[in-house]
């Protein structure tokens, strides 16, 4: 039995993982912020395809609501084998008129608690903390590389931030037997880019930026996500993999 334990998995990528991680055989913890009944949704979806999940509600603008969810996962699922850094917040706006709680936020939510997840999967995956190694995976963007929507540069900071930490880390502790990898999507149908830029913009955007002439399905990210928590990636770390239709 294997467990993966994925933040922000009450919709969009983060649901898509924890489905296509039952489909490949994981038990599945499911962290949500704020929607209990989507996550409880995502559950059940699990659940009929045999596997087993837990729903579990913590603050990730508040890393120290870290440690009890990591906590919740054990008493309640078990012993961590995968974690997938997915939850992430966003704030648009001219990057001069964004004022510092807003920053803080979205840098709290997307690099300072997903630094203190992986601190905790570590100290359960680590060999020398009595775990047998695994992966962390870190949901990214391309947007470090593009430059990012419009409006968006605050979290498009963050994904850079992401990047480098993949690779460090990964150096670091390749020889616990833990792989770290980051998956880069492009645009994708999902609630917070439609929030952003519209669903028709969304299709606009893809249509003009996207060599392959539309945004990703969230379930294309998971299939990716998923595999590299699979023993077929086990000799791949260090790397951030985009899943960008060619962009």
């Amino acid at each position: 039995m294997a467990i993966m334990l994925v933040t922000g998995a009450a919709r969009g990528i983060g649901a898509a993982i924890a489905i296509e991680a039952a489909r490949k055989g994981f038990d599945v913890a499911i962290h949500f912020g704020h929607s209990r009944e989507r996550a409880e949704l995502v559950a059940e979806t699990v659940r009929a395809a045999g596997k087993k999940a837990i729903t579990v509600k913590a603050d990730l603008g508040d890393p120290a609501s870290v440690s009890a969810l990591f906590q919740e996962v054990d008493a309640r699922l078990g012993k961590l084998d995968v974690l997938v850094n997915n939850a992430a917040t966003d704030h648009l706006g001219e990057f001069s008129q964004i004022a510092l709680p807003d920053i803080n936020r979205v840098l709290t939510v997307n690099l300072v608690s997903l630094m203190r997840c992986c601190q905790e999967a570590i100290l359960r995956l680590a060999p020398k903390h009595g775990g047998k190694g695994g992966a962390i995976i870190n949901i990214s963007s391309i947007s470090p590389r593009t430059g990012g929507i419009p409006g968006d540069v605050v979290y498009t900071a963050t994904k850079g931030a992401v990047d480098a930490l993949t690779l460090s880390l990964s150096n670091e502790i390749a020889c616990e037997g833990i792989r770290v990898c980051a998956v880069r999507p492009g645009l994708t149908q999902t609630e917070m880019l439609e929030a952003a830029i519209g669903a028709d913009g969304l299709r606009e955007k893809a249509r003009q930026a996207v060599p392959m002439g539309r945004p990703a399905r969230p379930e294309e990210i998971a299939k990716l996500v998923v595999w590299l928590a699979t023993d077929d990636a086990s000799y791949v770390t260090g790397h951030a993999l985009d899943v960008a239709g060619g962009r």
